[in-house]
């Protein structure tokens, strides 16, 4: 069974900014890692791009697989041939990742700006960023961890679990020609009679912060903003009318 890696998608930026923050907005799985190998293709080109980040939704439920998966078991082809899953490969590492009522992150930058975007750095953001919204999350306690299917399935030092021990965010990276692609899906209320059939195990709970996937992504992006006053932001609407060749 082949599985498609990405289309081809030609979005329009302006130029000579710094930093390129992304509207959120809900699309297929073809479609987003198109998106987000061409922010990565800008942010390689574009020497006056140190960084672009975006979140995002999927429309469907959609399986994404890590780049250095060979397989996949014969009960997801049976999901996917019955209208259940979408799959997708992602570019980034690390193994599969369901990605159903959840909040993805994708950021590109630079390699020279790698001690100020490492894991470390990104991972800090994102717990204290939901501290602020009242969910306690820490580093995982592997090292290293063989590709499983299930990318939730282990908690990597990379990844953040909760304070009852489920893992709640898991990133992955790509780098190409001197810049990185870095993946992060953020699960907050992922599906789980599908998580079950996919992985024969029990999904995270829903996380009960009492706020939308839209009010959490506004904080984390307010939060990532805060005290950069030395990087020029600028926003992009991601829309139909600045993305070509969308297939």
């Amino acid at each position: 069974m082949k599985i498609i890696i990405n289309r081809h998608t030609k979005l329009i930026l302006g130029r000579g900014n710094q930093a390129l923050i992304f509207s959120t907005n809900n699309l297929p799985g073809f479609e987003q890692m198109a998106l987000d190998l061409n922010s990565l293709e800008q942010t390689i080109s574009n020497p006056e791009i140190i960084l672009t980040l975006r979140f995002y939704y999927w429309t469907g439920d959609w399986l994404s697989i890590g780049y250095h998966q060979k397989e996949i078991p014969p009960h997801w082809e049976k999901l996917l041939s019955n209208g259940e899953i979408n799959i997708v490969r992602r570019p980034s590492g690390g193994g599969a990742v369901l990605h159903s009522g959840g909040i993805t992150y994708a950021l590109t930058f630079k390699k020279t700006y790698y001690k100020i975007l490492s894991y470390e750095m990104v991972n800090n953001w994102l717990i204290k960023s939901f501290r602020e919204l009242g969910l306690s999350l820490q580093y995982g306690n592997l090292r290293k961890s063989p590709i499983t299917s299930n990318c939730f399935g282990t908690t990597l030092i990379s990844d953040l679990v909760d304070q009852d021990g489920f893992k709640r965010i898991g990133s992955a990276q790509y780098r190409k020609k001197g810049a990185f692609l870095q993946h992060g899906e953020i699960q907050t209320n992922p599906s789980k009679d599908l998580w079950f059939k996919l992985f024969r195990e029990e999904a995270p709970p829903k996380i009960n912060l009492g706020l939308t996937n839209d009010s959490i992504v506004q904080h984390l992006r307010n939060s990532f903003l805060h005290n950069k006053s030395n990087i020029k932001f600028k926003n992009i609407a991601i829309d139909n009318k600045n993305i070509k060749n969308l297939h």
